[in-house]
């Protein structure tokens, strides 16, 4: 039996354009929940790409599947 995959994109302003802090969590763009990580970085890469030119926006794909069973491969 195979488990889901289940990957999160999200975005918004960072305090750093070289870390992970959000300024306003409130204010995070939830692109979606994707099943599998080919999904999940198109939803990515499309949301980064309409905010290239803006430094302080970061989007990233977090691994819920990691979350949820941490000893899933």
């Amino acid at each position: 039996m195979s488990s889901q995959k289940l990957h999160l994109v999200i975005g918004g302003r960072v305090k750093d354009p070289q870390g992970l802090e959000f300024v306003d969590l409130a204010a995070l763009d939830y692109v979606g929940v994707y099943d599998n990580y080919a999904e999940a970085e198109d939803a990515w890469r499309s949301s980064a790409q309409r905010t290239v030119d803006d430094a302080e926006m970061r989007y990233v794909v977090v691994h819920l599947h990691r979350l949820l069973q941490p000893d899933m491969p």
